[in-house]
């Protein structure tokens, strides 16, 4: 065989192995969060039920001892509690088992509210979220900041329908340096593109960058964006001062350059954002459908 012969041969093997580890280990993630899920489902049946937790105490304090003399510290009396929690939260181990690990459990489980608990478990399955990521989520109060918060929030079984307000916060933060100062539009572009990934989660679900200052006839969009989820463009304006009427008018006619020169007819119609200062804050604005929908745009220091 010629040397490109073995190269590409010994890249199948290698690529072979790799889905071959990927698929262990969700598969050793699931097995471990359903042993995890039955022990728990046990300590709350021997306690006779969920209402007795004193006697389920008890057990745990007994049985831990044994537990871990013979297991090690994984079955602890904490573990043990935690198990306990992880049935009484989840009933059906069902798509959150395959998708979150027990890692990330360990911080959605002392969530006590039910809602608050279940928003978070479906950030990690729609978004596949490592255990920093969702610490992120959490320590930024993501569910606070929801515009919209649903009662009653399940567990996603299938994709729904959606829309860019179930997933929006106030406020939207961007960290940055604490001695960086912010003079120019400029200044703002780089700021949020520097931070552009977590910038895209703050807006919501589905964002994606398609690049800054990009040229459409003779006319720039300071950043231009993709939402997968509404399957349409976004096209955002930086302004350090407040609002003016025009700047909606100019973002209109932006997002009329962007449906007919690069939409496609597949394609919903472009939203606009525009990103303006009001006294110490910035205000992100987005417009759809003729309405301009305020949030406020907080930057913190670190």
């Amino acid at each position: 065989m010629k040397e490109n012969e073995y190269y590409n041969e010994i890249e199948s093997f290698i690529k072979k192995n790799e889905i071959s580890k990927k698929r262990r280990i969700i598969e050793e993630n699931y097995d471990t969060l359903n042993n995890y899920w039955n022990i728990g489902k046990l300590i709350v049946e021997a306690q006779g039920g969920k209402i007795h937790a004193k006697r389920g105490e008890e057990l745990i304090k007994k049985w831990s001892i044994q537990f871990t003399k013979n297991y090690g510290k994984g079955y602890d009396a904490t573990n043990l509690r935690r198990f306990r929690q992880f049935y009484l939260i989840l009933p059906k181990c069902g798509p959150a088992g395959r998708n979150i690990s027990w890692t990330h459990f360990r911080y959605l489980i002392p969530i006590k509210d039910e809602n608050k608990r279940n928003y978070y478990i479906n950030l990690c399955i729609e978004r596949n979220l490592s255990k920093r990521q969702l610490l992120e989520e959490i320590k930024s109060n993501s569910y606070e900041r929801l515009i919209n918060k649903m009662d009653n929030i399940e567990i996603v079984q299938n994709r729904k329908e959606y829309s860019v307000l179930n997933d929006m916060k106030n406020p939207i933060i961007i960290k940055v340096d604490k001695n960086k100062i912010i003079k120019s539009e400029k200044d703002l572009e780089l700021t949020i593109l520097s931070k552009i990934e977590f910038i895209l989660t703050q807006l919501g679900k589905g964002f994606c960058f398609i690049g800054s200052q990009y040229k459409i006839n003779n006319y720039y969009i300071d950043i231009l964006l993709f939402n997968i989820e509404l399957n349409s463009y976004v096209v955002v304006e930086l302004k350090t001062r407040k609002l003016k009427v025009e700047d909606k008018a100019q973002v209109e006619m932006y997002m009329k350059l962007v449906d007919e020169n690069i939409k496609k007819s597949t394609q919903n119609k472009t939203i606009g954002i525009i990103i303006s200062k009001e006294q110490d804050d910035y205000v992100v604005n987005f417009v759809r459908n003729n309405d301009l929908i305020p949030l406020i745009y907080e930057i913190v220091r670190k």
